[in-house]
């Protein structure tokens, strides 16, 4: 793992949207692995600057969305399909054809995550996977468990992710109990991973990933094992490692 160390949030963002633009300059045809959740938002707000001054171009990349809530179509506001157009996509020059997230509204699990393990087959490797880390350690939605999981499946969600989400949801109530979500497998045969981390509530994750013992517990820590991974991380996630 190569560990950038940033000043603060935006400092984090910056950094992180620069290794993503880098990957979209040097291989416009770039296939790009997507996180949700608050900690990509600078990163993707850094980017769509960028794209605005005619520094980066999206036109001929590809994405693939690491995980959906079961239940929600690509029109529910809280979905993150919607999410990703809101936020991203919808402020740069990508074909949204070329960009996939699990469907979330198709309840059958089996089809559904089969589904997308055969379009990311198809795909090949992903140049670049961004990823964020849960406060339990959990990458994508793979909850730490006996064992570390392979392809698309469908995850029950954990009560310490399903509280840090409630965050976005009117109420705790309305949060998904489930979810599709790539295996580790999936994440894993990306050429290059990207972790960002933020805040003093991820310290003791970000912790457990770097310096822990590989185990499907923090699912992150299996990272340790990728030939290609930076952390780039704020002071505060970072302040357990000294």
């Amino acid at each position: 793992m190569r560990i950038i160390r940033c000043k603060d949030y935006d400092d984090m963002s910056r950094k992180t949207a620069n290794i993503i633009s880098a990957q979209v300059i040097l291989k416009p045809n770039a296939k790009l692995g997507l996180a949700t959740g608050t900690t990509p938002i600078g990163a993707y707000k850094q980017l769509i600057a960028w794209y605005n001054k005619g520094d980066v171009d999206f036109s001929e990349v590809s994405t693939y969305n690491l995980d959906e809530y079961l239940g929600l179509g690509p029109d529910d506001p809280q979905s993150y399909r919607y999410f990703m157009n809101d936020t991203f996509f919808n402020h740069i020059n990508i074909d949204k054809a070329k960009t996939h997230v699990p469907d979330g509204s198709n309840l059958d699990a089996e089809a559904a995550c089969a589904a997308y393990d055969e379009l990311m087959a198809a795909a090949g490797p992903l140049d670049l996977q961004l990823l964020g880390i849960g406060r339990n350690g959990h990458v994508g939605f793979n909850e730490p468990g006996d064992s570390f999981s392979k392809g698309t499946h469908c995850v029950e969600l954990a009560e310490s992710t399903i509280q840090a989400n409630s965050r976005l949801f009117d109420s705790i109530d309305d949060v998904p109990r489930k979810a599709y979500s790539m295996g580790v497998q999936n994440i894993m045969s990306a050429k290059t991973i990207l972790i960002a981390a933020s805040g003093a509530d991820k310290a003791q994750a970000v912790y457990d990933m770097i310096y822990g013992p590989v185990s499907p517990q923090c699912t992150a820590s299996i990272l340790q094992l990728h030939a290609d991974c930076f952390v780039v991380a704020d002071e505060a996630a970072l302040s357990l490692c000294k």
